[in-house]
């Protein structure tokens, strides 16, 4: 039973930053954000959207009423969680109308979450081959204003359909994976900042994915001949090619550039959105299937996982046969053309501009918000959902 993908939904805020505006904001050369880390665009979050909305506003775009009655399980992966107690999935569920006779759990391990997620859905639905599983990956990067990892901030959700049968991608048996206590990246529950050893996370993406691709050829007896191209998780996308120029010398200059120029579009959407932590890896794959055009069916897609902290994951997927035909590519266009730019002022304000964490009540004007679903402000310590289509 091919068990995978059967559908993708993905949602960014409608305001966005120019990089090289921020650039020359911050006295920095713009080429050391639009070439050295490889980002143009940074989405930019209203006040009126959160992980939940995010997230919402994502599956919103891919659900029938039938899949809504058929999910019993809810999974979402977030590192920018809303509650120390609730699931965000739980908000989610409520919000889209999604089968009540259902489990919904939020899972945590930085940027892995959504990845666990899927693995998650692919042994429930083995068991339960009538059962659809929704995999959320949806979060806020936040690491401050003027800090070193400004530029690598955005926020966006990605939203999967997990099923038996699937119409885009069946995931395949041999996946390969380790874990290491370590401090690359981390955001303690007292901050709304992430705190990060750059440098070392870095090395650390790198080493994680040497070892998990050496385990998997190991285990799968395939390489890098035997794959049409590679996304990786991408907090900025200049990370991505990092590690994949570690395996240029296993194969053919053919091989290489074939890798090569599938991972620059697989870049595309994540260089105008910029860091959805748990989304990442799955935008940078979305990017792939919607703007490769001649990508056929039947190729095998690999997808390297990295989640601080630290986990990693290298796993892989085959094209189903009109694959193209259940995607969201003319939405996805219309989201890209239709954000409005803001000013660096404008960016600051907004980032300033939060919900109050001390039980005040606040009421927001979602009007301004094109969002289906927004946060319509705080009321005895419970943020107020709003999905305008009811």
């Amino acid at each position: 039973m091919k068990i995978g993908i059967d559908k993708i939904g993905f949602f960014a805020p409608h305001l966005y930053l120019d990089m090289n505006k921020l650039a020359v904001e911050r006295n920095v050369e713009p080429e050391k954000f639009t070439i050295g880390i490889g980002q143009e665009k940074m989405a930019v979050a209203p006040i009126t959207q959160d992980p939940v909305t995010l997230a919402a506003n994502a599956a919103l775009e891919i659900l029938s009423e039938e899949d809504k009655q058929q999910i019993d399980f809810v999974i979402f992966g977030t590192e920018s969680g809303i509650d120390n107690s609730k699931s965000a999935g739980v908000y989610v569920h409520n919000l889209l109308g999604i089968n009540p006779y259902a489990r919904t759990v939020e899972v945590k391990q930085a940027c892995y979450g959504a990845t666990a997620g899927i693995q998650m859905a692919k042994g429930h639905i083995a068991l339960n081959p009538e059962s659809k599983v929704l995999v959320l990956g949806s979060d806020i990067a936040r690491y401050g204003l003027k800090t070193g990892g400004e530029s690598t901030q955005g926020a966006g959700a990605v939203a999967m359909l997990i099923s038996a049968n699937p119409k885009i991608m069946a995931l395949e048996e041999h996946s390969t994976f380790m874990t290491n206590d370590i401090m690359d990246f981390w955001r303690p529950v007292y901050s709304d900042k992430a705190f990060v050893d750059g440098k070392f996370s870095n090395e650390q993406y790198i080493l994680f994915f040497s070892k998990v691709w050496e385990q998997y050829k190991e285990k799968s007896g395939l390489g890098l001949e035997d794959f049409e191209a590679i996304c990786c998780h991408l907090p900025y996308t200049k990370m991505g090619k990092k590690a994949l120029q570690t395996i240029w010398d296993e194969r053919t200059e053919e091989d290489k550039e074939r890798i090569s120029e599938n991972y620059k579009i697989s870049t595309t959407y994540n260089r105008n959105v910029g860091n959805i932590y748990t989304g990442s890896l799955y935008l940078s794959m979305l990017s792939l299937l919607e703007l490769k055009e001649d990508l056929k069916p039947g190729s095998r897609i690999g997808l390297y996982s990295y989640g601080s902290g630290a986990v990693g994951e290298f796993f892989t997927g085959i094209l189903e046969e009109d694959y193209r035909k259940s995607l969201q590519v003319d939405q996805h266009r219309k989201l890209f053309s239709t954000r409005q730019e803001v000013t660096v002022a404008e960016y600051e304000e907004i980032f300033e501009d939060t919900l109050p964490v001390d039980g005040s009540a606040m009421e927001l004007d979602i009007e301004k918000d094109p969002a289906a679903i927004c946060v319509a402000g705080i009321a005895d310590n419970k943020r107020q959902y709003v999905n305008k289509l009811r």
